[in-house]
């Protein structure tokens, strides 16, 4: 089994990483749409009233050549005014082929990270579908046109893959949630897991949680990380790197439901 496969595996078992991304940005996209101006028969005459099709259609696809419903136009028309406001938001617009030597591989919703050395090979593997949420809550305002919501990051779980030869040392990390208290290290990532295997992972090699390891070790061992380059700086970057990607395929999603609704 690959290295995403058992991510896949880890985050099912991750009952703290769903409750910390569940829901959040569907919540916050939903109140961006209210404050847009839509007036009351717009709102009530969609979707339940969309059974006959529109000649007439506004939304550039011939009128009569592709006859749409009052539904379907109406999703087209607010796309397009969507689409050009996340393109208008969009702050990196270009991903890096390369994040402090590690080299940047884009697979669909799946990001990988990899670091070639002389005696060993590290690897980061994430994904970045269920991972945005906003920096904090925000203060919405119900009479506002336009709520403020936050900047909305990407903050996925990862996994690093320390490889010698055969022999794999594999993270599973996670970004922490609140502000440390005073005498607390300054980390904003954990260990959520770590384990060592021969070959190819499977559901048979033994892991241990991070938070059941001894506290000297797990400073090890989060000091190991650092020394191969996986400091709290890096991981800001990959958070950075993880927000431009999610941003931009979410823009890529919405222009193909705006595709797919006018048939082109």
């Amino acid at each position: 089994m690959n290295n995403l496969a058992k991510v896949a595996v880890r985050l099912v078992s991750n009952t703290s990483l769903r409750n910390a991304f569940g829901g959040k940005r569907d919540f916050t996209r939903t109140l961006w749409h209210m404050s847009k101006n839509l007036d009351g028969s717009q709102v009530s005459g969609g979707i339940l009233n969309a059974t006959k099709p529109s000649i007439s259609c506004s939304c550039g696809c011939g009128g009569s050549k592709h006859m749409h419903t009052k539904g379907e136009r109406e999703l087209v028309e607010f796309l397009t005014e969507e689409i050009l406001a996340e393109r208008k938001a969009q702050k990196n617009k270009t991903v890096p082929t390369n994040l402090d030597g590690f080299a940047v591989k884009l697979d669909c919703a799946e990001i990988e990270l990899t670091k070639q050395g002389e005696k060993e090979k590290i690897v980061i593997n994430f994904n970045v579908n269920h991972t945005v949420d906003t920096e904090e809550e925000p203060e919405i305002n119900p009479s506002a046109d336009k709520p403020d919501l936050g900047e909305m990051r990407s903050k996925p779980q990862f996994e690093v893959d320390i490889v010698r030869g055969n022999t794999t040392l594999s993270f599973t990390c996670s970004f922490l949630e609140g502000t440390p208290e005073e005498g607390e290290y300054n980390d904003i990532f954990g260990i959520d897991e770590m384990t060592i295997y021969q070959g190819e992972w499977n559901e048979k090699v033994y892991a241990v949680a991070g938070d059941v390891l001894d506290g000297y070790l797990y400073d090890l061992l989060m000091n190991l990380l650092e020394e191969k380059g996986i400091s709290n700086e890096f991981v800001e970057k990959l958070s950075d790197l993880a927000t431009a990607y999610e941003h931009s395929l979410y823009i890529g999603l919405l222009e193909n439901v705006s595709k797919f609704t006018t048939g082109k």
